[in-house]
């Protein structure tokens, strides 16, 4: 009997795309000068943008959470036969991902709670001061808004690398590397 697993089970798949879709929806949403704007009196709750940027990052940060929580119950995931040192680059690339995907989030809390700039998320929550951060030796280590904004490039630098080595994958070497990660076609299989 073929055991082969070609596909990640369907909520892997569910939770990468929804991952995906939310970064990059916040990337789009966090122009520069935020923090400006904010210095400049501009309460962030009358800006959309800013509402939609602080609630999609809390969301990947939730998402990253799960999927971490799931990559360790998971079923097996499909293993593709490829050159060692592609192997290599990929699970560097994932660990890339991964970190960035926790890091980004937490920066950006960093950023809110040293400057004093409330948290703003859709249905009017609000977290005016976040006094564990803004007291903390923690918060006076960097500018975290730079971190943030830089951490925030370079996730989705890292991310258009992951897709391009996915379509080189499906296009170049027929794998199976990107129909791992899309929906099924047609059939029931996972």
């Amino acid at each position: 009997m073929n055991t082969t697993v070609r596909r990640y089970d369907p909520l892997s798949r569910a939770l990468h795309w929804l991952t995906a879709i939310a970064v990059t929806i916040a990337f789009i949403l966090g122009p520069g000068g935020f923090g400006r704007l904010m210095r400049q009196g501009v309460d962030p709750a009358t800006r959309s943008d800013i509402v939609w940027h602080e609630t999609l990052g809390l969301l990947v940060f939730g998402l990253t959470l799960l999927r971490l929580l799931w990559l360790a119950l998971r079923p097996a995931a499909p293993v593709i036969p490829m050159a060692p040192w592609m192997h290599r680059l990929a699970q560097l690339v994932h660990l890339g991902l991964w970190g960035l995907l926790l890091a980004v989030p937490v920066t950006a809390l960093l950023t809110l709670g040293s400057e004093g700039h409330p948290l703003t998320l859709l249905g009017g929550l609000r977290v005016d001061h976040m006094p564990l951060i803004a007291d903390s030796a923690l918060a006076r280590l960097a500018d975290w808004g730079e971190v943030h904004e830089f951490l925030g490039d370079a996730i989705m630098w890292l991310a258009g690398l992951h897709a391009a080595a996915s379509i080189y994958h499906h296009v170049v070497l027929k794998d199976g590397v990107l129909t791992a990660m899309l929906p099924a076609r047609g059939s029931r299989t996972s």
